[in-house]
């Protein structure tokens, strides 16, 4: 890669304080530049930096004035500049040739659609159907009746149990398993357990992004369904007949237990678990280790276990503060009473 600040300028739309000419090579943090990086500034306590910084030019908000020596380039957003010219640069990557590698295994009356690559020891089982532009990476398991949409990346390790459906413009990160059956036992009068089968799907919606070591597990009967551009981080556990409302996000180590609805926007923190069979309405944002056990029926913010309004949650720990000072307020009260208390008698 090799661009001028004019030209980096012109595909982010910003104005150019500096040398236009000089030459762009990298991309980096500003705390970990070099000669010919470009790198941004995002917050002000981020622009001690910029004095500082061995990057060739620095994006920064538009409303920047100070003084600096170094190129800059003005934008609204410096984030989301930044974010447009790496996209910008993966765009001119040469693509890898599309290959079915000799070592993948098709099953029979599978469809493989135009473009599509199939990595090392990866395995597609019977009667499913790949669309184009599919990457499936190595050692994936696509079991029998699966259906992959257009442009969907499948990384490596990756395994998804049989009839899931899976959207276009997708991406199932490395480890995730995809289907696999329910926590579902039925208790036996002699404490023993016996399994409930699981004959039911998952079926993930388009430009969904589901991170590595994560868990969908299939419905009971039905589908656990991951509505379009649901956003799924790392090791995060899904259980069965969920439903999770489109463009909502959710962080590391959350827990979703069976047959609850997530509405749509919502935001969950990481380490948040949420009980089974309960409705979160839309555009609520759930705070890290927060526990829900009832429904949300109102958005807004919410924390603590069991999970209450933020704000309410903030009042209740400020009271608890002064608890202390409350109390050795009361026993000097209480002394003064007693003592008035007692000349009365």
């Amino acid at each position: 890669m090799a661009n001028t600040i004019a030209e980096i300028a012109s595909i982010l739309g910003g104005k150019i304080t500096g040398n236009p000419s000089t030459i762009i090579t990298g991309v980096s943090s500003i705390s970990d530049s070099k000669e010919g990086d470009i790198t941004f500034v995002a917050h002000q306590r981020y622009e001690k930096f910029i004095s500082t910084t061995q990057a060739s030019c620095v994006i920064v908000p538009s409303h920047f004035d100070k003084e600096t020596v170094q190129n800059l380039i003005l934008v609204d957003n410096p984030y989301n500049a930044i974010v447009l010219y790496i996209e910008y640069l993966l765009s001119l990557q040469s693509k890898k040739p599309a290959i079915i590698h000799q070592t993948a295994v098709i099953g029979n009356l599978s469809t493989i659609g135009e473009n599509v690559t199939i990595g090392p020891n990866a395995v597609i089982g019977d009667n499913c159907s790949i669309a184009d532009n599919v990457c499936i990476f190595a050692n994936t398991v696509i079991e029998s009746n699966c259906v992959i949409g257009k442009n969907s990346i499948i990384r490596a390790n990756v395994t998804c149990y049989e009839r899931t459906s899976i959207g276009e413009n997708t991406i199932i990160n490395s480890g995730a398993v995809i289907g696999s059956d329910g926590f579902g036992f039925i208790e036996n009068a002699d404490g023993s357990f016996r399994r409930i089968p699981h004959i039911g799907n998952v079926v993930i919606g388009n430009n969904c992004d589901i991170g590595s070591n994560t868990t969908i597990d299939r419905g009971t009967i039905g589908s656990t369904i991951i509505e379009d551009g649901v956003k799924i981080d790392n090791l995060v556990q899904i259980a069965h007949n969920v439903r999770i409302g489109e463009n909502t996000a959710i962080a590391s180590q959350a827990g979703i237990a069976g047959s609850t609805i997530i509405g749509k926007g919502n935001r969950i923190g990481g380490q948040v678990g949420v009980i089974g069979h309960l409705t979160l309405t839309e555009n609520v944002i759930i705070h890290p280790q927060t526990g829900v056990s009832k429904n949300i029926t109102k958005p807004g913010h919410y924390f603590g276990s069991p999970a209450k309004e933020h704000l309410t949650t903030l009042k209740q720990e400020a009271a608890l503060n002064q608890l202390p000072q409350l109390l050795k307020e009361f026993r000097e009260l209480k002394n003064k009473f007693d003592k008035v208390q007692q000349v009365d008698e």
